[in-house]
Parts: C-alpha cells; sequence; structure tokens
C-alpha cells in the first residue's frame, strides 16, 4: 500500500525478541537488563504476517535484539515463507551460534543473511559487544557463503574504538563476495548522542577515490553503493544522520511485544495486541490507518535519543 506522501510500504522488519546474548556499546547499556516480555507467539506472527500481506507488504526481515535466541525460529521462518506474496526473507544476526543451523534457515526460506561486525579484530570485537566471540561470526559467515546465500556485514564505526577498521573492511570487500556495509552510529544511546564519536562516511569516501558508485540491487535501499576494479563484494553507505534517505523509505517495524512503528526515528508506535484475535479484516484496517500516516522523516540529525533502545525496536 502507499502511505500518505505516495511511498509504497512493502517492506517489513520484524524484531523476534528485544533479548540478545551481546551487548554492543552503543545498542543499549552494558548494566540494562533485557526481560523475556510477553512476545509475540508462532501464532500472533501467522495472524499479523495474513494483515501484512494484504497490504502489500513483499518483504521481511527478522530482527532483534538477536533472533537466534528463538527457539521457535525455524517454525518462524517456515510460516513465513510459506507465504506466496512474500519473494525476499532475510534476518540480521550478530552470528553468535549462527553456523550450525544457517542451512536449516536457508531450506526453510530464508534467503538472505546480515551479519553485525563492527572489529576484525577478535579482542576489540569482544570489547565492542561486551563478550561476542569473532570465531562464532567468521563460522557464520562462512557457513552462509557455503550456503550460496548473500551476506551483508554491518560495521558501525565508533571514534576512539575502530575507526581505523575502515581500511581492513573495504579489503574485505575486495577479496570476499560479500557487501561490507558501514551505519553511521545513530541516537539510541548516550554514546549515539555524541556527535565527537560519530565517523561520517563522507570521511571514509573522502580516503578512497578508487570507489565508484554502482547501481542500487533495490530502488528502495538505504545503502549507497561503491565498488572498485578487482572487488569480489560491494562497499555500502547508510548515513542516516548526514544524508536522508526517507523520502523512498518503503519499511515499517514490528517489535517483539506487538507495536508497530513507522519511523526508527521516530516513537510513535501503534498497538497490535488489542486487536489480535478479532479477525484479519479489523486487524488490516487498523494497519492500513497507522502505515498510511507513517512520519514524513525522522529527526536523527537533531541528535534526538530514542526513547526505546536499539534492541528493543530491531535494526
Amino acid at each position: 500500500m502507499r502511505d500518505w506522501m505516495g511511498r509504497d510500504i512493502h517492506y517489513l522488519r520484524i524484531s523476534l525478541t528485544e533479548r540478545c546474548n551481546l551487548k554492543c556499546i552503543y545498542c543499549r547499556e552494558e548494566t540494562a537488563f533485557c526481560k523475556a516480555k510477553e512476545e509475540l507467539t508462532l501464532d500472533d506472527l501467522t495472524e499479523l504476517m495474513q494483515a501484512f500481506t494484504v497490504l502489500g507488504i513483499r518483504r521481511v526481515r527478522l530482527t532483534g535484539g538477536e533472533p537466534l535466541i528463538r527457539k521457535d525460529l525455524e517454525q518462524i521462518v517456515h510460516m513465513i515463507s510459506s507465504f506466496p506474496q512474500i519473494h525476499d526473507l532475510s534476518m540480521t544476526t550478530n552470528a553468535q551460534g549462527l553456523a550450525n543451523r544457517v542451512a536449516r534457515l536457508h531450506q526453510l526460506g530464508l534467503k538472505r543473511i546480515n551479519i553485525s561486525l563492527d572489529s576484525l579484530d577478535p579482542e576489540r570485537y569482544r570489547s565492542m559487544t561486551r563478550g561476542g566471540d569473532f570465531n562464532q561470526v567468521m563460522c557464520g559467515i562462512d557457513a552462509a557463503l557455503a550456503e550460496g546465500m548473500p551476506v551483508k556485514i554491518n560495521a558501525v564505526l565508533v571514534r576512539g574504538e575502530n575507526e581505523e577498521e575502515a581500511d581492513d573492511f573495504i579489503q574485505l570487500a575486495r577479496e570476499y563476495p560479500v557487501d561490507v556495509r558501514f551505519i553511521e552510529l545513530m541516537p539510541f544511546s548516550a554514546l549515539g548522542t555524541q556527535d565527537k564519536q560519530r565517523v561520517l562516511n563522507s570521511e571514509i569516501l573522502a580516503r578512497h577515490p578508487e570507489l565508484c558508485a554502482v547501481p542500487p540491487r533495490d530502488p528502495s535501499q538505504p545503502s549507497e553503493d561503491y565498488q572498485a576494479e578487482g572487488f569480489a563484494g560491494r562497499v555500502g553507505f547508510i548515513s542516516p544522520i548526514s544524508h536522508k534517505f526517507c523520502s523512498h523509505c518503503s519499511r515499517v517495524r514490528l517489535t517483539s511485544e506487538g507495536k508497530l512503528r513507522m519511523c526508527l526515528g521516530n516513537d510513535r508506535e501503534t498497538d497490535l495486541r488489542p486487536w489480535l484475535h478479532a479477525g484479519t479484516e479489523q486487524l488490516t484496517q487498523v494497519l492500513r490507518d497507522a502505515i498510511y500516516h507513517k512520519p514524513e522523516a525522522h529527526a536523527f540529525e537533531s541528535n534526538i535519543c530514542a526513547q526505546r533502545a536499539m534492541n528493543q525496536i530491531g535494526g
């Protein structure tokens, strides 16, 4: 369906849980405790998918928290992929425990993987994620590539932490058939509100004049993609702070407790739980009204810190 600005809204990001086995420094505070809230069940998600597909949702991304924490993830993937309207089902993960599950997830209908990886140095990775195992990430990447799945690696550069690794990440895209995407630090924590710690994507591009812009894989994608001669993959830049892409945004988000959020950078939400089990027609109308009024744009450039942490919204 189209919102009041005429944007084609066809992409749903579902946060399956706010729980995570890591505490990345830009995602949530180290002392924050994620309760195992009443998350949407498989039946809830099935009912919601029936309504979303009526409205024209064609792409779904599973996020968290960490989606691999859901023990019923395989059932959820199978359920979503069974809808003929869904032609693209992907997942964003930290890849802790991905390697031994990715083959089955692919078999059940998962088509693509985005992996969060903010350092190629094992010790720095452990420090930035507060406990992550770098080897598990690399095993997950290898396993996904072995399945023939497209892999994107998402890196958030933080000044004073890992900004000098930009060149190493670009080299990764030269040597391997993966898309490495730099995502500007966003204001979802105290760290994200510090301009001095934000590394603008324009800084990286300025140091790499050999990178040439290439057409996007999807017209509505937020990433601006680049390549250079001899590259096996691509380098992408997602720049919500320095370069808005709201005018062609096609996404809405569903939180793990059943709130529909129209914009990552806007706290307005619609609680869908009261409408579950009220019938697909009524639920569809609630969704239609909410999506139609999707905000025109976010306000990240004003350094407004969202009321939710990133792990509660989904990437």
